[in-house]
């Protein structure tokens, strides 16, 4: 019997009856599990937690949450599931401990429970000498935590979390990236979260799933996602390296150019820096460094995640509507 607490069989949900929001996904998530999605604004990622949450139909494929079927038990799989948007949902003029107080009503929780549960979640997200000031007086970092206790009240066994930190500053998103864990070590809960931050999912995620235009094209750690490009990467500017010389080195790899500059792979740079160098001639600079992931995302799709920030479902979706 599987372990999986989120399981995907070629979950696919297509608008207008051709455009793939999300194509053929399968993926099996573990307990305890911090899982994450990583692409570019558009790819799907958002559009597959609202499949999961039974917020979206899936066209075709499946997906078993908890395992529960989300299209034939979806009451079962809210119960089981947290969840937090990107847009908050928190009411400003409400407090905190108010706003928690009627999430807490509408999932119908036991009375006798309601004022543990709402400690417990502001304690947890470190709120609780806020919890009588009005929400609209909260940063942007305390209203994504505020958001993570309401999704916390009825105890559920996975939270979805779509773009946790969007919006928030580097110290604001290094502080979530810490409550985030927190979750998983002090509840064992089953993290499924979306970003397009490539230090969020590396720092954050315990494997990752990298999705571009609807579809997966590469899931595991990130320490072996990036192991998998293969070697450090050392780019050079120099006027006439010797490239036959560089080539005959072992520890070389690949050797890349364009326009004076080339980016050489090769086995621990570290140590055989010095021989490269002896081969490439008067260097105007250089620079090494690890794989990154998005070195990988660029392996897998020809581009970096940069360049494909923009929205390709949304031109889709336009260039679809303009046809018709």
């Amino acid at each position: 019997m599987s372990s999986s607490v989120i399981e995907t069989k070629k979950l696919t949900k297509t608008f207008n009856g051709r455009i793939h929001a999300v194509q053929d996904l399968s993926i099996s998530i573990e307990e305890g599990e911090i899982y994450g999605f990583l692409g570019p604004n558009g790819a799907g990622k958002t559009t597959t937690i609202k499949m999961l949450a039974t917020l979206l139909d899936p066209t075709s494929g499946s997906a078993r949450v908890n395992g529960f079927d989300v299209v034939k038990q979806p009451s079962k799989v809210r119960e089981s599931i947290g969840i937090v948007f990107q847009e908050p949902s928190s009411d400003e003029l409400l407090t905190g401990y108010e706003n928690l107080r009627l999430s807490a009503l509408m999932y119908d929780l036991p009375a006798s429970e309601i004022e543990s549960r709402i400690d417990g979640s502001l304690e947890l997200v470190e709120l609780n000498d806020r919890r009588n000031d009005l929400v609209k007086t909260y940063s942007g970092g305390m209203r994504r935590r505020l958001e993570i206790a309401r999704g916390l009240l009825h105890r559920p066994r996975i939270l979805f979390l779509d773009e946790p930190t969007l919006g928030l500053d580097p110290r604001g998103r290094e502080t979530m990236w810490r409550y985030v864990e927190r979750l998983t070590e002090e509840l064992r809960m089953t993290i499924l979260l979306t970003t397009h931050y490539m230090e969020e999912a590396d720092s954050l995620a315990d494997r990752i799933c990298i999705i571009d235009k609807g579809k997966s094209v590469a899931i595991d750690t990130p320490a072996r996602l990036k192991r998998k490009v293969g070697g450090d990467l050392v780019t050079i500017v120099a006027d006439s390296p010797r490239i036959a010389e560089i080539r005959r080195l072992k520890s070389v790899r690949k050797i890349e150019q364009k326009d004076g500059t080339f980016v050489i792979t090769m086995d621990n740079a570290a140590a055989h820096l010095q021989d490269l160098l002896k081969r490439v001639g008067k260097v105007d600079s250089v620079e090494v460094r690890s794989p990154t992931l998005d070195d990988v995302f660029i392996k897998h799709t020809g581009r970096g995640l940069e360049q494909a920030e923009g929205g390709w479902f949304e031109k889709m979706v336009q260039n679809t509507t303009n046809k018709e």
